[in-house]
């Protein structure tokens, strides 16, 4: 209760222009454990819209566990260690943070922001279509953003965490979390392919070869 009334605190000096180094590490690391927090909350939010178009309820169907593949615990932490620590960066590069996000030069980046959440939309609509259970994959899914990418969930995360950093004009933050983000998905991109090619064969390395681009097309 003494941390919530003490981040209320430093919003308040954040949003009157008197908030120092101390204050706005913590707005930064607020800002982004809650963006943490309503990601899995948006994927619930998706996967239950989801289910009523395709089933007409919002009841959960069991979930094959093959399908929920990850990189160890100990990775993964590690990984959202080194994120956060890329957003503390950005409040030594932009020291007066309360006057950036309100400029009308940021309409650029909200329009990258909606782009994400239409890609996440998208991912898992085109996903579900071609599935069991909602995200169980039954055939390689070819449509939507994957006809561009082979992982555009992994990718649209990767692009609202780079969206922060470009909103606040900070272009080495945004380099070092773009390369941790992109070591992580890619490691977490590989154990998901190895289970797409033991599942369905021949058909995804077909995929992969016309489409070619993991995260980012005509890039990589």
């Amino acid at each position: 209760i003494a941390l919530a009334f003490y981040g209320l605190y430093c919003f308040h000096k954040h949003s009157i222009g008197e908030a120092g180094i101390t204050e706005q590490l913590v707005v930064v690391t607020l800002s982004v454990h809650l963006a943490n927090s309503c990601a899995p909350c948006l994927f619930q939010w998706l996967s239950r819209s989801v289910r009523k178009q395709l089933y007409g309820d919002y009841y959960a169907r069991p979930h094959d566990p093959k399908w929920g593949v990850n990189p160890p615990k100990w990775y993964r932490l590690l990984c959202c260690v080194e994120v956060m620590v890329g957003h503390w960066f950005a409040v030594f590069e932009a020291l007066e943070l309360h006057r950036i996000l309100s400029s009308w030069s940021n309409v650029g980046v909200w329009i990258l922001i909606v782009a994400t959440l239409l890609i996440q939309y998208s991912s898992t609509v085109y996903l579900a279509k071609y599935s069991e259970k909602v995200v169980v994959p039954t055939v390689v899914v070819r449509f939507g953003p994957y006809r561009w990418i082979w992982h555009p969930i992994n990718a649209s995360t990767m692009l609202l965490f780079a969206t922060y950093c470009i909103a606040l004009r900070v272009p080495l933050s945004l380099i070092f979390v773009v390369v941790v983000c992109s070591i992580y998905y890619d490691q977490k991109a590989k154990l998901e392919e190895v289970l797409m090619v033991e599942t369905f064969g021949e058909s995804y390395p077909e995929y992969a070869s016309k489409v070619r681009y993991k995260f980012l097309p005509f890039v990589y």
